[in-house]
């Protein structure tokens, strides 16, 4: 991510970016959505998107020669990654509590539900 917002751009290595970039908003997504579907607690989103956030770093080392172990893009990937995998927690966790439990729960929106009393 830290090649698509801070260094030049150039040509074909735009598009590769943007495939990079959504790649990993894409598994993010369905991390947070897997730990979801596994009925696992919030804390396990956050391992895996730490996880994930490292895989980026590399990705952009090994393709676009950015800095490997640099704290501050480092946050910037998780902080980024965090909120799609969060997303694909809390979409997925609505539905299976509006769904499992219809008696007690209805959807107040695509990420949250509350009680039908």
């Amino acid at each position: 991510m830290q090649g698509l917002f801070f260094e030049a751009d150039a040509g074909p290595l735009v598009a590769i970016r943007v495939i990079v970039l959504l790649l990993g908003f894409w598994t993010a997504w369905r991390a947070g959505k897997a730990v979801a579907e596994g009925w696992a607690d919030y804390p396990l989103v956050i391992v895996y998107t730490f996880l994930l956030a490292w895989a980026m770093q590399f990705l952009h080392h090994a393709l676009f020669n950015g800095p490997m172990l640099n704290a501050f893009y480092y946050i910037l990937d998780f902080v980024t990654l965090l909120v799609f995998s969060t997303a694909g927690f809390r979409y997925r966790r609505t539905n299976q509590m509006v769904n499992n439990y219809y008696w007690l729960y209805e959807k107040t929106s695509a990420f949250s539900w509350k009680d039908k009393h």
